[in-house]
Parts: structure tokens; C-alpha cells; sequence
């Protein structure tokens, strides 16, 4: 099942970013892309809509009072550049309010809450089992001055290197500027923060013990204030 979504903002680089995003998710599908509530509003009686994606803060009709005025509501995810405008989204029983620019792991958090909110499908043996999200297949890493396609199955680990990053994968290294929190938000769940200095891949772990993890030949530490975090999530 897809969900069929639609993107309303003024500005195109703000609707480019939440398209790129979606981009990744192989479950949501773009019905539209419009630059204004009243261009929305036509879609919406012309199509079906899981999902909007609405810009609080837009010329002639604010988003907020267009969603506050729609008889038949799609759940919505609010986004603006003004922090002050939280309070009027979640007022409007909102999924999520995302402030701009947003990032790849806030707006992944917000897809999950509206994941959480539909019912849950039935598979063959009768059981019900929850909606997921497709990991992300691949990212783009700045590199040399080009924007460079990193698959993320290929990533073993990351590790930190002052005011860059080692991206450790099976073939090459990559080293970016970057920083760790940063960079751990444009990634999916298969990755974890094991130490200050590094980020796995969950699913290329080889070993592990309680003090450290081993990825084929690589021997990563894990930081005292990470152990406790890290129970369950390796086994």
C-alpha cells in the first residue's frame, strides 16, 4: 500500500526538500506539489489524500486556516520556519510540526507518527502486523565537490575525525565534512551510535562483547555512556 501524499508551500526549495525525502520512502507516493492552499484545495477534491504537508506561514491563506476549514481532513504534517507556530498545529490535531530546514531523521521521526496512527494490516495467518517503512537504499555525500551516491548497505561503519567524517564501507573510505550527530540523522535504524567516536552498521556486525564490536577486521570500542543503550539492539 502507498500513501498518496500531497506538498503545499510557497517556496520551491522548501517543497524540493520534503519531495527529495519522500523520495526515499518507497511506501508514500507525491499526488501534488503546490505552491499555495487554494492549488491544494482543488487537488483535494479531485483526489484521494493520506497525507499533507503544509506550510503554516503562506500568502493569502495562512495553512493553519485552510486545514481548520477542510471537511474531510487528511492528517496533516505542519511545516514553517517559525517556531511560534507550534502550538496553532497541534491546536489542529497535527501528526507533527517540523521547523525548517528539516533534516532526513526529523522528518523520518514524523513519518513514524503517522505510521503509528493507521490501522494495522492483517497478513495471511490472521495476525495483525504494524506498518514499516522501507530502509533507505541509498544518500548523497558531498565529496570533492560533487554530491556523491552512497548506498548505505555498503556502509560498515563511520567514525569521527575532528571536524570530518570516515565513512568506512566494504570497497572504499570516504572522508567528508561532517558531524556525527548530523550525519546519524540522515541515516536509518539499521545505524547506532556505539561511541562518541563511532556509528555502526548494525547488520554488518560480526562479534561483540560487552566492551567492543568487531566488523570483519575492524575493532570498534564501545563508550561507557552508549552501553546501556546498546542492550537488545545487537542481538
Amino acid at each position: 500500500m502507498k500513501y498518496r501524499c500531497i506538498i503545499v508551500d510557497d517556496e520551491e526549495l522548501a517543497r524540493r526538500l520534503i519531495k527529495n525525502h519522500l523520495d526515499q520512502l518507497d511506501d508514500f507516493e507525491i499526488v501534488a506539489s503546490c505552491t499555495s492552499a487554494i492549488e491544494a484545495s482543488k487537488i483535494l477534491k479531485q483526489e484521494s489524500v493520506d497525507l499533507l504537508f503544509l506550510d503554516i506561514e503562506m500568502p493569502v491563506l495562512r495553512g493553519t486556516d485552510f486545514f481548520q476549514n477542510l471537511i474531510q481532513k487528511p492528517k496533516v504534517i505542519f511545516t514553517t520556519a517559525y517556531r511560534d507556530y507550534a502550538v496553532d498545529g497541534f491546536e489542529l490535531n497535527a501528526v507533527d510540526y517540523l521547523l525548517k530546514p528539516i533534516t532526513f531523521g526529523r522528518f523520518f521521526k514524523a513519518i513514524e507518527k503517522f505510521l503509528a496512527l493507521q490501522p494495522q494490516q492483517v497478513d495471511l495467518k490472521g495476525e495483525n502486523t504494524p506498518h514499516t517503512v522501507t530502509p533507505k537504499e541509498y544518500i548523497f555525500i558531498r565529496k570533492d565537490r560533487k554530491q556523491v551516491k552512497l548506498f548505505l548497505d555498503d556502509v560498515l561503519c563511520v567514525q569521527s575525525i575532528k571536524d570530518y567524517i570516515k565513512i568506512i564501507t566494504q570497497d572504499e573510505n570516504h572522508i567528508v565534512k561532517n558531524s556525527m550527530n548530523t550525519f546519524l540523522n540522515e541515516l536509518d535504524a539499521r545505524f547506532i551510535r556505539v561511541h562518541r567516536s563511532y556509528i555502526i552498521n548494525r547488520d554488518k556486525v560480526t562479534a561483540y562483547t560487552k566492551n567492543d564490536i568487531e566488523i570483519n577486521t575492524i575493532e570498534i570500542p564501545i563508550g561507557d555512556s552508549y552501553k546501556e543503550s546498546l542492550k537488545g539492539k545487537l542481538k
